[in-house]
Order: C-alpha cells, then sequence, then structure tokens
C-alpha cells in the first residue's frame, strides 16, 4: 500500500529540494508517522494490565529513531552486541531490554548481562549453563512444532532453528529454577508480516495454556508471555491492513479470563519492529539510465544493497515516481540497480508512468528491514539515511558510506602465524 497520504503530502512538496540538497539515494523515515503509530499501539493495548512493547532494534537500528521510541514508553528486543549497545544508548536497561539470541556466543551473553543487565530470553535448553549467571527475569523462547501456519516469511515452526521444543520447556523451567532464577516469562514468535489478528489471538491463547501447564508442573506462575512480534502492514495497494482493534479486544479478554480463572494475569510484552516504522520510510532514488530489450529498464542510483526485500524473496514494494501521480500514460517497466545480479530489482513488470532520467522514484515502505538489511557486494555502498522532523525539517541521521568505510577493515597491522 503506498505511504499515508500524509506522509506524501508531508514530503511531496519539498521533495526536490531535500534530493538537491543531501542527494540522492537515501532512506526517509517520518517522525510523526512513528510517533502517531506508536500511540496507536498504546492507546490499542491500554486495558490490559501490564502492557509493553519492544521495539525490534534489527528492523530499524538507528539511535535517532531509537531515542523517538524511547520517549513513548518503548523498550528494545536486542538480538547482539551491537543492538544492545544501541538501545543502551537511549538510557534503556535492566527490564526495558529483551535480549533474544540464538546460538549465542559467551560474549554475547556478559554483554547481555553487564551494564545495567536485561530480561534474558534463551532459545535454547543447552544455553542455561553457558550463562555466567542468570539475571532476575527469564524466558525462554518456545517452538511449538507443527502448527497452522500461512506465513512464508518464517517458515514452518517444525523446521525452524529456533525455540524450545515442547518436549524440553518444562526441563528448561526447572534447570533455570535450580540455577537461582526466581522470575519467568514465556516467548514465542511464529509468524513475521502477519495480517490475520486472528492467528495473533491463537498465539496468545497457546501461551496462556503453556502458562497453565507450567503452573501445574512446575509451580512456576509467569511473570509475562510475549507474543513475539509480526504483526503485519500492508506493502500492496489491494492489502487488507491488519485490525489491531479487534487484535487488541481479543487479547485483553483472553487475559481477562485466564485472571478470572487462575487469579492472577501475566503481562503482556511483544516486540515489533515493522508495525512501527515500517509504513513511514521511503527510498528515495533518482532514475539514471533506461535501456530498451526484451523489456524496458529503468535504471536508478540505488541498487539491492539498499534494499534487499525485493531482491531476496520477491517482496513488494510499492513505486510512485514523484510529480506524476495523476499520469495517463503508463508503460510496463523493471526498475533496477546496477548489481551484477539479476535479482536486483525493485520491480518487475510494474505500471509505473514515463520516466525520463532525473525523475525522483519513491520506493514505499522501507522503514524496516530497508537500510538495516545492506550489504557491500560489489564494492557498493549503504546509502544516507534522513528524518522528517515533525516541524518539517529534515536531519541527516546517518550519513551515506564512503570508500574510506569501504576499505577500512583493509588497513591494518600485518599479523602471521606459523606452525
Amino acid at each position: 500500500m503506498p505511504i499515508s497520504s500524509a506522509f506524501a503530502q508531508r514530503l511531496s512538496k519539498n521533495l526536490p529540494d531535500i534530493a538537491d540538497h543531501f542527494g540522492t539515494p537515501f532512506h526517509l523515515y517520518d517522525e510523526s508517522g512513528i510517533r502517531e503509530t506508536g500511540a496507536t499501539l498504546k492507546t490499542a493495548f491500554a486495558q490490559v494490565v501490564q502492557f509493553q512493547e519492544f521495539f525490534a532494534v534489527k528492523a530499524l537500528p538507528n539511535p535517532h529513531i531509537l531515542h523517538i521510541l524511547r520517549e513513548m514508553g518503548f523498550g528494545f528486543d536486542c538480538s547482539s552486541i551491537p543492538e544492545l549497545i544501541l538501545a543502551r544508548q537511549t538510557g534503556a536497561g535492566g527490564s526495558d531490554i529483551m535480549f533474544t539470541s540464538n546460538n549465542t556466543a559467551p560474549e554475547e551473553f556478559a554483554a547481555a548481562l553487564g551494564n545495567g543487565g536485561c530480561i534474558l530470553n534463551l532459545d535454547d535448553i543447552s544455553l542455561i549453563d553457558k550463562v555466567p549467571y542468570l539475571p532476575e527475569k527469564v524466558a525462554f523462547r518456545y517452538n511449538p512444532g507443527a502448527r497452522r501456519t500461512g506465513n512464508a516469511i518464517i517458515g514452518k515452526p517444525e523446521e525452524a532453528k529456533f525455540g524450545v521444543p515442547h518436549d524440553q520447556l518444562i526441563a528448561a523451567y526447572q534447570h533455570a529454577l535450580a540455577r537461582g532464577a526466581q522470575h519467568f516469562g514465556l516467548h514465542t514468535m511464529l509468524v513475521s508480516n502477519e495480517r490475520d489478528y486472528r492467528y495473533m489471538l491463537e498465539t496468545t491463547q497457546m501461551l496462556l495454556n503453556v502458562a497453565m501447564w507450567l503452573r501445574a508442573e512446575t509451580g512456576i506462575t509467569l511473570d509475562f508471555i510475549n507474543i513475539g512480534g509480526g504483526f503485519g502492514i500492508p506493502y500492496r495497494p489491494e492489502d487488507t491492513p491488519l485490525d489491531l482493534a479487534a487484535l487488541s479486544h481479543g487479547m485483553t479478554s483472553l487475559l481477562e479470563n485466564f485472571g478470572t480463572e487462575y487469579g492472577s494475569v501475566p503481562a503482556l510484552y511483544m516486540e515489533n519492529g515493522r508495525y512501527l516504522t515500517g509504513r513511514h520510510g521511503v527510498l528515495v532514488t533518482r532514475a539514471i539510465n533506461h535501456k530498451d530489450s526484451y523489456r524496458r529498464y529503468i535504471g536508478v542510483d540505488a541498487n539491492m544493497s539498499a534494499l534487499m526485500r525485493p531482491g531476496m524473496y520477491g517482496a513488494y514494494h510499492h513505486i510512485t515516481v514523484h510529480d506524476k501521480h495523476d499520469a495517463t500514460e503508463l508503460e510496463i517497466v523493471d526498475v533496477v540497480g546496477s548489481l551484477c545480479e539479476n535479482n536486483d530489482k525493485f520491480a518487475i513488470q510494474r505500471s509505473l508512468p514515463h520516466i525520463e532520467a532525473g525523475d525522483l522514484l519513491l520506493i514505499h515502505d522501507t522503514g524496516a528491514h530497508g537500510h538495516a538489511m545492506g550489504f557491500n557486494y560489489n564494492g557498493r555502498l549503504r546509502p544516507q539515511e534522513l528524518l522528517l522532523r515533525t516541524d518539517g525539517s529534515v536531519t541527516r541521521i546517518r550519513r551515506a558510506e564512503t570508500l574510506d568505510d569501504y576499505f577500512a577493515t583493509l588497513n591494518f597491522a600485518p599479523e602471521d602465524w606459523q606452525p
């Protein structure tokens, strides 16, 4: 789906001047939109006794964005040392950070437990003894095995590398209890970019059922359940948005019913990234070439290293051409970058207005898993990031990579080993 009309209006009137000032390509994020979506999420779950969103740092790991989200009261979901550092730079620490890693190295556990600690969410029973000590709050990532799913991005749970299988879960909590853990949670992450709210309700009910089972088998009463992230956004114009109102109403009812029956209600945690920032970003790129072959190709000055989702798994991103919204003459084109890979395409056989060299193209919904998934194949450099402030000004929040950056890791003191 195209970016919101409000975002489009805020951006379009000044886009040529912004592009001339900063140069293209760039990712640009809309602060007003991020704040509005964050407020909507908080309002939707205001009736839950204890609710906390942990923004998935992997979606948009920029400190300027994280500071905005921290101001709104959100915590952070981290899975690496750099993500921990970024989160802590906002002032977050302790129960503000959920550290969910997999195949975790000792130095990562050390970083997670230091500098204010975190909620430690373990991916496997074997990791319990590899942690130097267990923090105040410990959770396990649960993998239920075979389950109804139509979610192609995350795949089938029984084939996923993530999570503690059902038949190991009791032993995991018992072992953590023996090691001194006192407060527990339960986490799962079974979908990505899911817009069917009923699936999320099934996940919530599943976690509450497991909570009852854990209490019966171990005596542990969970402090929280964490349904993970995965709230989807409508990338295509015809996509139906997630019904957040129905989702929040259903989750609130499930938690209230649980509390009525068992006398206590676990806190509800979630860790969305895409839902908060995805629709509030665009990749702005300039047309620089066209090629007429068996197809018509529009070459732009960005490439797959700035947005790999279309090339990686055929993801759709809406594209508009600045100042040509009302064009009636359309043509079928592939919009391509300059990598030596044939999947370096932002759009395939897309109907767009006639594009001339110099035209600005907006690739929509890049506010999550866009710049963050960048890479340097072919020696291509990742673009800058800009922030459209609530007052209409634009701030550069990450400069573009330079040749010095690219060659920096080749500048080091020689070191050899001899047998």
